[in-house]
């Protein structure tokens, strides 16, 4: 056989990129339709109205809202995949904020202090309070709370419960303004509805944006202040794109992608 001149070179190339891209897609729309087919009736039904295509932020939750079905009010999540190696110290993202229109959920608040302190923890609204005491009751199994504040002269005591409190991301931190002589400020930020993210080993942050029962507004508020935050937490180390991909769900349903694009956006 003659070998193919340029032009037709050019051309068998771009066929065979072309039946690669399709073969692609359609390897793709069969997992899709493999991993559907494992989900029920309600969930096939909602993800058939999610078009696969990123969203602005206000269609999403709208949307998000829509398509809920379960009989209970779902918590509502934001993930984040971001291009950083957590593998890395200068490349962890971590930090704080607290969402407008809180989580939708009370917490018990431990406060572990020493002298007056306990006293205004009391008074500000803790709803467990004490000292060495209580460092031995979680040592002996008890974690009946959903946020620990300390002052740092009791760090000594609690730093013995890296290993029951750490996993749970329970740990009084200073970088996320739980351990602080100023524990009145702490509590009440805690109580209004502040949150922590910590990004995983797989480089994803998993963040609650409140209940399905929130208004859109709300719940389009509450992940604004989400994603500005990621945004402002950006390691100088990290390097490329930093926000990958952004979706957001409730308990129960399909994920709905957001455009990344709106982490770049100064204020979201």
């Amino acid at each position: 056989m003659p070998p193919l001149s340029g032009s037709k070179e050019a051309e068998s190339g771009g066929v065979a990129a072309a039946l690669q891209k399709s073969r692609r897609r359609a390897t793709a729309a069969n997992t899709t339709e493999e991993r559907l087919a494992k989900h029920g009736k309600k969930y096939r039904a909602s993800a058939a109205k999610v078009e696969q295509r990123p969203y602005q932020l206000d269609e999403a939750v709208q949307l998000l809202k829509q398509i809920a079905y379960a009989k209970f009010n779902e918590t509502v999540e934001l993930s984040m995949l971001l291009g950083v190696d957590p593998k890395h110290a200068d490349q962890m993202v971590r930090g704080t904020t607290v969402l407008p229109h809180g989580t939708g959920k009370s917490k018990r608040v431990l406060v572990i202090a020493g002298g007056d302190k306990q006293k205004e923890a009391q008074e500000a609204g803790a709803d467990f309070v004490g000292g060495d005491d209580m460092v031995q009751k979680i040592q002996e199994g008890w974690i009946d709370f959903d946020a620990v504040i300390a002052t740092p002269d009791m760090m000594r005591s609690v730093g013995k419960l890296g290993k029951v409190l750490g996993p749970r991301g329970l740990m009084p931190n200073p970088k996320t303004g739980t351990v602080t002589f100023d524990v009145i400020k702490a509590l009440q930020e805690i109580k209004a509805g502040k949150v922590e993210f910590r990004v995983d080993k797989t480089s994803i942050i998993h963040v609650p944006v409140g209940k399905i029962q929130f208004t859109a507004e709300q719940l389009r508020d509450n992940a604004s202040a989400i994603i500005n935050a990621v945004r402002k937490a950006k390691p100088p180390a990290a390097k490329g794109k930093y926000v990958r991909t952004m979706y957001i769900s409730s308990t129960m349903s399909p994920s709905i992608q957001l455009d990344p694009a709106l982490a770049e956006v100064k204020e979201v």
